[in-house]
């Protein structure tokens, strides 16, 4: 089969963590004998950015990790429906143009022999969902969403059956223990700083406890201003700025132990919603603690994979525990490996995907449009 991506990017994972799940997915389903082609904007901004802040060589990195990937940019006057005259399924992610997208649609409704699918991974159909609903996707054949929560809120536009929970995973080829132990220490957070909606938490259930079990803290991300240096520099968190994520495994390697503080859109608007950071640490074997956050989908064995801090006087307890105790490292670690190695890996997502595309392909008749997205976008 021929699979078609258009992504925001592959080469670049700044500010991009859908990044890491699609290499991960096309690298899979190359081994399984699919042919896959991937499309990104020429000036994304991702790569840009990424450029910006440390040269055009910082794009090296996902080529190294990932050189089986085909990927192609376009700029102004790119075919979109040309490119994927021969595909069998042509996926579009949510960070495309809306032109874009609804070219491909058009291409569709037109008779294009391929399936369509639109794939969201993010908060915005709650965030902005006046911008999401612009997107004219009357003729696409289904929606990817990344959580349970997220689907219902396409069901409720009317896309019933035709909308599909598909997780992301870790890539278990990249993301996995070390293959011999070296000496650990303290705690890492790999995360971007974002908008500032996430700052209270940050300081409650990271920075804070942190300093009082006496741990030290190193943080990876971007888009961190001065206010937010500032802030880690006075409870003495180490900010080391941009990491490459083909380079996360070994900084993983490195660190007792790592800290999940969901984005509130992932505890409040759209729960239960993992973001791609916690099946990445859990498939390195680090031991993980979580603000709180519920896991509505039964995705992981919360307390036996992970631990769950419900204030921040019990996430000092629980990082002070992992601190003294190596049992119970031991232990998360050996647990959440075991249940992303059981379910929740790229090539797990990858067969989903297939199933998905054989329901699809097996209806009654031909994809037909969404009633109330055609209305929303006439």
């Amino acid at each position: 089969m021929k699979i078609v991506y258009f992504t925001h990017s592959l080469r670049s994972c700044w500010n991009h963590g859908n990044a890491h799940f699609l290499r991960g997915v096309l690298r899979e389903l190359i081994a399984q004998g699919h042919h896959t082609i991937a499309y990104e904007p020429e000036n994304g901004w991702s790569p840009s950015n990424l450029v910006a802040d440390h040269g055009a060589e910082a794009l090296n990195a996902w080529r190294f990790a990932y050189p089986e990937l085909v990927v192609h940019r376009y700029s102004a006057g790119f075919d979109a429906a040309a490119a994927c005259e021969d595909a069998d399924l042509v996926i579009v992610h949510e960070w495309n143009e809306s032109e874009l997208i609804a070219t491909l649609g058009r291409a569709r409704g037109a008779g294009a022999g391929h399936l369509l699918l639109f794939h969201d991974t993010h908060h915005r159909a709650v965030s902005e969902p006046a911008s999401m609903r612009g997107y004219d996707l009357r003729d696409y054949d289904g929606v990817l969403a990344f959580g349970e929560s997220l689907a219902e809120v396409y069901r409720r536009d009317g896309w019933g059956r035709r909308v599909f929970v598909w997780h992301e995973a870790a890539d278990t080829r990249r993301f996995k223990p070390p293959a011999e132990e070296t000496e650990r220490e303290g705690l890492v957070w790999i995360g971007n700083w974002g908008d500032g909606e996430r700052t209270a938490e940050l300081e409650a259930f990271l920075l804070r406890p942190a300093q009082q079990a006496g741990l030290p803290l190193d943080i990876h991300g971007v888009r961190y201003p001065a206010e937010a240096t500032a802030l880690l520099e006075r409870y003495g968190a180490r900010y080391r700025g941009w990491l490459a994520n083909a380079k996360a495994p070994e900084v993983f390697s490195r660190h007792l132990a790592t800290v999940h503080v969901p984005r509130r859109f992932y505890v409040e608007q759209l729960p239960g919603i993992p973001t791609i950071r916690v099946f990445e640490a859990l498939a390195c074997g680090i031991p993980l603690v979580t603000s709180p956050w519920r896991d509505g989908e039964n995705l992981f064995r919360p307390g036996r994979d992970f631990l769950t801090a419900d204030n921040p006087e019990s996430m000092l307890e629980l990082l002070a525990l992992l601190r003294s105790d190596p049992a119970c490292r031991e232990e998360l670690s050996r647990n959440g490996l075991e249940t992303i190695r059981s379910r929740h890996t790229c090539a797990h997502r990858a067969e989903e995907l297939l199933r998905i595309v054989a329901a699809l392909r097996g209806a009654a008749a031909p994809a037909s449009p969404v009633e109330s997205q055609r209305e929303a976008t006439l």
